[in-house]
């Protein structure tokens, strides 16, 4: 007689079966407890990041920006994107201090910031995912990790760790808000 473990595999499977059955589509949740949501996931160095995608309005290629006298070096200047201004920040190098290369799977996440565009440099956008989030847990980081600064939480798909981008947290911060050198 071969019992079922309540951490096996298939016990698993059958918890997201279960979930499933109650998960109305085109709602933000279902009837269960979990609440599904989806996210644009993207590389910053070797690091797999997600962001809700209700937050990000495109991705694009990066735009020829003109710098900006005065600014922090994390801000690498304006674009023009269809007739409006966007802010360009070298997201890993706000976070770390070291330049983002920029190569052909370099893209912008076009977001914003009290209605004032926003354009986030990152190494390359890996596409849609859905997380729930019972499945979050707190951010295993490193103490000095920079990522501390924008995470607090992570989810584990098989055998990849996505670490959940907090826009709140990111455009809260005073060092963000204060881009004059």
């Amino acid at each position: 007689m071969n019992q079922i473990g309540k951490n096996s595999s298939f016990a698993k499977l059958l918890e997201y079966e279960k979930r499933g059955a109650q998960f109305s589509p085109g709602g933000k949740s279902g009837s269960g407890p979990a609440e599904e949501w989806s996210g644009v996931t993207f590389g910053l160095g070797d690091t797999r990041l997600a962001c809700n995608i209700d937050r990000i309005n495109e991705i694009l290629p990066c735009p020829q920006p003109t710098p900006v006298p005065g600014a922090k070096p994390w801000i690498i200047g304006l674009a023009n994107v269809r007739g409006e201004l966007l802010t360009v920040i070298d997201f890993a190098r706000f976070l770390t201090g070291v330049r983002s290369p920029l190569r052909n799977n370099s893209r912008l996440l076009a977001t914003s910031l009290n209605k004032a565009p926003i354009g986030l440099l990152v190494d390359e956008v890996f596409g849609q995912r859905h997380f729930l989030d019972s499945d979050a847990v707190a951010a295993d980081l490193e103490e000095d990790s920079p990522m501390r600064r924008v995470v607090s939480k992570q989810h584990q798909l098989g055998a990849e760790t996505w670490y959940e981008l907090d826009l709140d947290r990111l455009f809260n911060s005073v060092e963000f808000l204060n881009g004059a050198a």
